[in-house]
């Protein structure tokens, strides 16, 4: 699922400032990742979605929902704020970001939690979040075009200091978009790992 990094030579071809390139690099990566969750969870039954293999850690109809939540987040907060916010550092080569979602972001070799308010309480209809999670991916792609400026407003980003163990900490707009879906592949593993436990119901 990882998506070509290369440097992007095409004239913008958006609202936003992205190229061709940046814009189909995108597009690509989130329609993948979203594929990814619906095929791993496809014909799943009520006690798979809801088995745990310890306590402490989440099903994967929890582990959906905090997909989505965190998707909601960078469509509504994220992205919101992003009109206001300072140019990227000076002298930040954007495609080394790039690469680290693309590369880094999605492994599991480092673990972390993310805020509570991304973190799934309650009732969970795996159908609903499924139906949220395609709808926030076609948002995603739309935002790649219609968000003025995504290239030239950066906000801070405490996953991106957690993974590169504090040598990034701020994401410009387009980069927030990839690592919602960098996000999405890096959970698939999570619902893989829980699928391969013992105990997992078959």
């Amino acid at each position: 699922m990882t998506a070509s990094v290369t440097a992007a030579t095409e004239p913008a071809a958006s609202l936003s400032g992205l190229t061709a390139q940046e814009l189909d690099q995108a597009r690509r990566f989130l329609e993948q990742t979203k594929n990814a969750v619906i095929g791993v969870s496809k014909g799943l039954t009520e006690a798979q979605w809801a088995f745990k293999p310890a306590p402490d850690r989440w099903s994967i109809a929890e582990i959906l929902a905090h997909i989505v939540m965190v998707q909601d987040r960078v469509l509504g907060p994220v992205l919101g704020q992003l009109a206001d916010a300072p140019a990227p550092p000076p002298g930040l080569d954007c495609k080394v970001i790039d690469a680290i979602l693309f590369n880094q972001f999605s492994n599991r070799l480092e673990k972390f939690s993310g805020p509570p308010s991304v973190h799934p309480t309650g009732e969970i209809v795996p159908a609903e979040f499924l139906a949220r999670l395609a709808a926030n991916c076609e948002s995603l792609a739309a935002r790649l075009e219609s968000t003025p400026g995504l290239r030239q407003h950066s906000l801070e980003s405490l996953p991106l200091r957690a993974v590169t163990k504090g040598a990034y900490d701020r994401m410009d707009g387009y980069q927030w978009i990839l690592a919602a879906g960098a996000h999405t592949e890096r959970h698939v593993k999570q619902i893989l790992e829980v699928m391969a436990d013992p105990g997992y119901p078959v």
